[in-house]
């Protein structure tokens, strides 16, 4: 997916905050995707074509008891490609923010590899300067602190992110240097 270069003010632009969760990191394969908007919109879907078989001992062990039988969030691979284009679809230009390149690589392929036109770059969660990623990290945990806020699951993952950079945010640094345009 090719992304356009970030032009100036791009920092202004609305923020949304990507989680994966994934199989393991050789036969690496989808298993959930959460996106949370710096404005508090949220898509979640879990994939209900994964092959279980593939998921190493710590997801199974950490992962997988997490995952909700809800069917409005469990779908396919071309249903969340087809729902997850909507959402963006929707939402005015933005960057993702992530903390992983394996999350972009599965955001990329959630997406079929297809262009999102309102998508403008990415941010590098861990390339936050060392004062603001001790307020990303120490509100990110809070946020997990939170019952029923667990870790290793994308829509908590994602939502810990956005209460990170929302506590950085309010700190008033300066973001200028985290925008990465590279995918």
């Amino acid at each position: 997916m090719s992304v356009p270069p970030v032009r100036q003010g791009a920092c202004g632009l609305l923020k949304v905050f990507l989680d994966c969760e994934f199989t393991d990191f050789i036969q690496i394969d989808l298993i959930s995707i959460a996106l949370v908007s710096e404005d508090g919109r949220e898509f979640y879907a879990v994939r209900s074509d994964f092959l279980e078989q593939d998921c190493s001992d710590f997801v199974r062990a950490a992962v997988l008891p997490l995952l909700e039988s809800d069917p409005s969030i469990r779908m396919s691979r071309e249903t969340l490609s087809q729902r997850l284009h909507d959402w963006l679809a929707s939402l005015p230009d933005f960057m993702i923010a992530c903390d992983s390149h394996h999350d972009r690589d599965l955001f990329a392929d959630a997406l079929n590899y297809k262009p999102v036109a309102k998508f403008r770059g990415w941010i590098n969660l861990n390339a936050l300067p060392e004062d603001m990623k001790a307020v990303f990290h120490r509100e990110a945990a809070r946020y997990h602190d939170i019952p029923g806020s667990p870790w290793h699951h994308a829509l908590h993952d994602a939502r810990a992110h956005r209460a990170g950079w929302m506590g950085a945010k309010s700190a008033d640094f300066s973001f200028g240097d985290v925008v990465d345009p590279r995918v």
